[in-house]
């Protein structure tokens, strides 16, 4: 199977370096920039006492271009503020039979994806791995968790999500095909919508925030009004789901932030549309009031305009 890895970030990067290690046909499509590193250093995993590099074969969008050629897989795994120029970039890669896994948080993507290269080409995914680029370009793992989830949106069990699946595996990644991969994708859009939210609007670790009056009250009201929204859209959150949720938002003295607040944080654009925007226009299209994800969403948009002005 020839797998072409859009993105050598923190999350896409960590699963095309199992699969290369595995030995596995993948290739990189990466930005010159991320090209030039990975070449000089080599792509790097570090952190929960393991160490390990892969030599990546790598190509640029202007390398692709030049030379067309399908691959059967493609693994999508950019910031949505990156995937309109990325859905071009890798356009040469797709053919008539190329599956793409998108691992974007929520929605939009979807329908982005589908609009520009047909709904038989793309796959429902959900990724589930704690992991950052570190000063030197390196993937550094900072929990054991580290799954990946696919399926047809149409809920069938075809022969390749199950070949997709199996490549997974056999190059040691935890793969998963649930009953139904889109109520997977609204779990998931729960989840990353309560901790970014919580965590952004507070301009805090969890830990600092659940250690405030108020703080665990917050957090819990942000799970109530996104589990809302997923269960308005038909895809009710399990109360042992909503659970594990909450303690991850409510745990007493966590040092855990997801990667949009490091991106708030460090004054860079955010996905405010694609994570919030596009949330709280489902919520009020299905009649769902979300006065805090709404505050949180203004919160985002602020910085946004500030830091890309007309650039929503």
């Amino acid at each position: 199977m020839r797998i072409l890895v859009v993105g050598a970030g923190a999350t896409g990067g960590y699963f095309g370096a199992m699969l290369a290690r595995a030995g596995q046909d993948v290739t990189f499509l990466v930005r010159p920039a991320r090209a030039e590193a990975l070449r000089r250093r080599g792509l790097r995993v570090v952190g929960r006492d393991e160490e390990w590099r892969v030599d990546p074969v790598l190509l640029t969008a202007e390398e692709l271009a030049a030379a067309p050629a399908p691959y059967d897989l493609v693994l999508l795994s950019v910031k949505a503020t990156a995937l309109a120029a990325a859905t071009e970039d890798l356009a040469p890669a797709v053919g008539p039979d190329t599956a793409i896994v998108p691992q974007l948080n929520g929605f939009a993507h979807l329908d982005a994806l589908t609009a520009r290269f047909g709904a038989g080409r793309v796959l429902g995914g959900v990724s589930k791995v704690v992991t950052t680029l570190d000063d030197e370009g390196d993937i550094r793992r900072l929990a054991p968790l580290a799954h990946l989830t696919l399926g047809e949106p149409d809920g069938t069990l075809s022969p390749r999500v199950e070949a997709i699946r199996k490549v997974l595996v056999e190059a040691g990644i935890d793969a998963r095909v649930p009953e139904n991969v889109l109520t997977a994708m609204w779990h998931k859009w729960v989840f990353i919508a309560t901790f970014g939210a919580l965590t952004s609007l507070m301009r805090g670790t969890v830990g600092d925030v659940n250690a405030q009056p108020g703080g665990t009250e917050l957090a819990t009201g942000l799970l109530d009004e996104a589990s809302a929204v997923a269960a308005a859209a038909g895809h009710p959150v399990p109360e042992a789901e909503r659970r594990t949720s909450l303690d991850v938002v409510t745990a007493a003295g966590s040092p855990m932030v997801p990667s949009l607040y490091r991106d708030l944080a460090a004054g860079r654009s955010t996905e405010v549309e694609h994570l919030f925007g596009d949330l709280t226009d489902r919520a009020r299209a299905l009649g769902v009031p979300t006065p805090l994800l709404d505050l949180a969403t203004l919160h985002l948009r602020i910085h946004q305009a500030r830091v890309a002005p007309g650039g929503r």
